[in-house]
């Protein structure tokens, strides 16, 4: 079998933890990144929830797309299995992205594995607005620490890429304001 992508827009974008041979930046329409995820144990608990990102529907999403070869396909669906459906929330799907780039490979649509949230599970939060969000986020934390660290974390990869993300950008500004 030949190569494939998968498309990262949160944590996936600055630690992959899988070999890769090229790495693009990429569109994805009909899906958005949300804090729409509550998290019972890496940013909060089951007593204080915190949020984490899902890929919800509506809108698009610039993220990265990272070419695998295919002989790693096994491999890296596993990694990624074990990384991303720990409590089934996500859901794993093969998805037309848009590889930004020049000349002829400018605009390029290809399929891309993904995992979106599953809107019927107890952890998806729904579609929060900013000040909503923020409450959340605000206080909560868990084993990998203060929930607020991931959101401005989560902002500061995005920035060094060149990705704006407005709403996350309100939520952090409501959480941590300048």
């Amino acid at each position: 079998m030949g190569d494939f992508w998968v498309f990262g827009y949160g944590s996936l974008i600055w630690r992959p933890g899988f070999a890769h041979v090229e790495t693009r930046r990429a569109r994805l329409f009909g899906y958005r990144r949300s804090l729409c995820v509550y998290s019972f144990v890496h940013p909060g608990t089951r007593q204080r929830p915190g949020l984490v990102l899902g890929l919800d529907r509506g809108g698009s999403c610039i993220g990265l797309a990272f070419r695998v070869p295919g002989d790693l396909r096994g491999e890296v669906l596993a990694y990624l299995r074990e990384r991303e459906l720990v409590t089934s929330v996500y859901v794993e799907r093969t998805l037309d992205i848009r590889l930004d780039g020049n000349g002829t490979e400018a605009r390029k649509t290809i399929k891309a594995v993904a995992y979106i949230v599953d809107r019927a599970h107890e952890q998806y939060a729904g579609a929060l607005d900013a000040a909503h969000a923020a409450g959340i986020v605000g206080g909560a934390a868990g084993q990998s620490g203060r929930n607020e660290d991931y959101v401005l974390s989560t902002l500061e990869h995005l920035k060094a890429l060149g990705i704006r993300d407005h709403w996350l950008e309100e939520v952090a500004r409501r959480v941590a304001p300048l």
